[in-house]
């Protein structure tokens, strides 16, 4: 068996993203609020009870109003490699969805007109029969589409350009499986 002329380079992070810091804008409202609500209701009632119950609601809007969209945030990631894409979310379950280049996808971007004013979007990859998978919220949407592009191109002719039947190319997992 020979080795072919071109032989796949190592994996190499292109970019990792969360969704737009936008979506952060009202829980931090919410934290301001509830900070300032807190601290002048707190002291205005004379009874023990009457406070307590200022500072447990202060902590109920903290947990659900900040908290938990805090660590929604904080806990959806997009990577962007040489050979593929990963898409994480979830805090106690936790998903994982890959996509390769070489398997090919369709790109879509869509923007309202708020995303637009921010330069952010939703990506769509279509991967044919396997269904489709979103990006949501994506900063700087067309420079990320645009290094999807070249990154789609790139494993197109990558995989051109190995023998279909080399290990090499089971190996880099750049073969198509159908």
């Amino acid at each position: 068996m020979s080795i072919p002329a071109v032989a796949p380079q190592a994996e190499r992070v292109i970019v990792r993203l969360r969704p737009h810091a936008r979506a952060m804008f009202w829980p931090a409202i919410a934290l301001i609020a509830a900070a300032g609500a807190v601290g002048y209701l707190a002291f205005s009632f004379d009874e023990s009870w009457a406070r307590l119950s200022v500072w447990a609601g202060g902590a109920l809007v903290l947990l659900f109003l900040f908290l938990f969209p805090l660590v929604h945030w904080l806990s959806t990631r997009y990577t962007i490699t040489t050979r593929r894409i990963i898409l994480r979310h979830g805090f106690f379950v936790r998903t994982r969805h890959e996509i390769l280049h070489s398997r090919g996808y369709d790109i879509t971007v869509t923007k309202t007109w708020l995303q637009s004013a921010f330069r952010s979007g939703s990506i769509h990859l279509r991967r044919g029969a396997d269904g489709s998978l979103v990006m949501r919220d994506v900063p700087h949407a067309d420079t990320v589409q645009s290094a999807l592009h070249d990154l789609l191109e790139n494993a197109r002719n990558l995989t051109a350009a190995l023998p279909s039947g080399s290990a090499l190319a089971d190996q880099a997992g750049l073969r198509d499986r159908r």
